[in-house]
């Protein structure tokens, strides 16, 4: 009888292994069965601009002539996503060049500056056309595209102040100076002005610009487009540009590369990103930003 009951159990727990083994096996087979399959082992996410067709683009609206935010859709502004205003700008027409050789919809994201990579990481919107430079540090959260725009670095003050005369960077000392939060123009460039008094780093670009115009500060470091810009809107600044002289601020190539920013790991995006800016030269990147200076807001 014992016997009888031993072997009962034994079957038993047979049936149970070979059920526990089988569960095991079948969840097992069906990772294979997926890892084998058409299907990408990490999944698209629902709303990328790769399967709704709609790019979703982070800048700030508010980086002339990058980008800017207008009352109406003259000159081709796009709308902004949420709001009764438009985007124009030197960003606007690379994300349109973007979305018209990819078949895609462009929807504007207006941000602040500081949200941008944090929006992008978390996949809120596919891409940031915003200016920034392609920095190591950048690199570390975010992918970059090829560079769409080289930007040298540039001081500007006033036309009838102690330093429109400088001639270098050493011509500059003792100056009082801001720029805008989290740019190389703020934190490594100011640093090189000796005896240099550095306020407060600015929120915006206009806000930078604003504070120079009202004689907060003496200087501003910013880059060449967004400096040519800011002289026609203010005719009575003036532009320091020490480009090749030794004598100038020391930036990397990563400092004046300006890219567009995606998803760490958003290899399909990039390349569709990159494949567009293949077909652009300096020059062309050039003549473009030159037309967005030309309609920026008040430029006439």
């Amino acid at each position: 009888m014992r016997r009888r009951v031993l072997a009962l159990a034994l079957a038993l727990l047979m049936v149970f292994a070979l059920t526990a083994c089988g569960g095991s096996t079948s969840g097992n087979a069906g990772g294979s069965e997926n890892s084998g399959s058409d299907e990408p082992a990490n999944t698209v996410p629902a709303n990328s601009v790769l399967n709704t067709g709609v790019l979703r683009v982070g800048m700030e609206c508010a980086y002339a002539p990058y980008n800017w935010t207008q009352s109406d859709n003259s000159n081709g502004a796009a709308p902004i996503y949420g709001a009764a205003d438009f985007a124009y700008g030197y960003d606007v027409m690379m994300a349109q060049a973007i979305c018209e050789a990819n078949g895609w919809t462009l929807e504007v994201h207006k941000m602040d500056w500081d949200s941008l990579p944090l929006a992008v990481q978390a996949g809120e919107v596919d891409c940031v056309i915003a200016g920034q430079s392609i920095t190591a540090e950048r690199l570390l959260t975010v992918d970059f595209s090829t560079p769409y725009y080289y930007a040298s670095i540039v001081s500007l003050v006033k036309a009838d102040g102690p330093y429109a005369n400088a001639n270098g960077l050493s011509d500059l000392a003792g100056a009082t100076c801001t720029s805008q939060l989290n740019t190389v123009w703020y934190d490594s460039c100011l640093p090189q002005i000796a005896d240099a008094n550095i306020l407060a780093a600015q929120e915006t670009a206009p806000a930078m610009l604003v504070s120079l115009e009202s004689g907060a500060c003496n200087l501003v470091c910013t880059d060449q487009p967004t400096a040519l810009a800011a002289c026609v809107a203010y005719p009575d600044l003036r532009m320091l540009d020490f480009t090749g002289s030794d004598d100038n601020y020391q930036v990397s190539e990563e400092e004046i590369n300006i890219g567009i920013s995606v998803q760490k790991g958003n290899s399909e995006l990039l390349d569709a990103i990159n494949a567009v800016l293949a077909g652009y030269t300096e020059d062309d990147y050039t003549n473009m930003m030159n037309d967005a200076i030309a309609v920026q807001p008040l430029s006439n």
